[in-house]
């Protein structure tokens, strides 16, 4: 029997959180979209009750499907193991990285400070975003710039004495984009995560 409703989390082809009603015309309802207008209506009522929030419920569907939004896709996956591990691994990394810090302020001799040139391996704007964002939550580096034409972010370090520091950095940034992309992202990128890290020019985009 064919199914009349269709929901994201059964069909990978819908966009996160919407469902898709089969008939004659295809329609293609986002669920957030609908509670957003249902609460709008309940707010202009100023009424909570199941009366409103049924009626509201109702005709959002009716907008939404008389008046439809053109489809927009981000590019945005919802993977739930993907989100733990992400998670999980910033929740280590940003004690790991603020105890690290932290031995950095007492210790007496000065630290040089450097810019440098990280390459990513995916090119959407999403997944740079998301990268950027992730890697900036971490104490003891933070993102100066991210040039979208080459996939590039620019990682400002505070311990930048040792080569051995920047491999590490560089590195820490890889496996945050690896995380990021198997938690949001889609399987072709998921897959170019899974290649090896771009070659880096040694000292290429490092400043004192």
């Amino acid at each position: 029997m064919k199914r009349l409703i269709k929901l994201s989390f059964r069909n990978k082809d819908l966009p996160p959180f919407s469902c898709e009603f089969t008939g004659r015309r295809r329609r293609v309802l986002d669920l957030p979209l609908i509670a957003w207008l249902t609460f709008i209506w309940m707010f202009l009522w100023s009424s909570l009750n199941w009366a409103n929030l049924l009626t509201g419920a109702v005709v959002a569907v009716v907008v939404c499907l008389a008046f439809p939004l053109p489809r927009v896709d981000l590019g945005l996956r919802l993977h739930p193991w993907g989100i733990l591990m992400l998670a999980g691994y910033l929740l280590y990394d940003m004690y790991t990285s603020g105890v690290r810090v932290t031995r950095q302020i007492f210790v007496d001799h000065p630290h040089r400070a450097a810019v440098i040139a990280v390459p990513l391996r995916c090119r959407s704007d999403l997944m740079l975003a998301a990268t950027a964002v992730a890697v900036s939550n971490v104490p003891g580096g933070s993102v100066v710039e991210v040039r979208r034409a080459t996939a590039t972010v620019f990682l400002h370090v505070l311990d930048a004495d040792r080569p051995a520091v920047l491999d590490a950095a560089r590195r820490s940034v890889w496996r945050l984009e690896a995380l990021t992309v198997r938690a949001f992202g889609t399987a072709d990128e998921i897959a170019r995560v899974a290649e090896p890290p771009p070659p880096v020019a040694p000292g290429k985009g490092v400043g004192a």
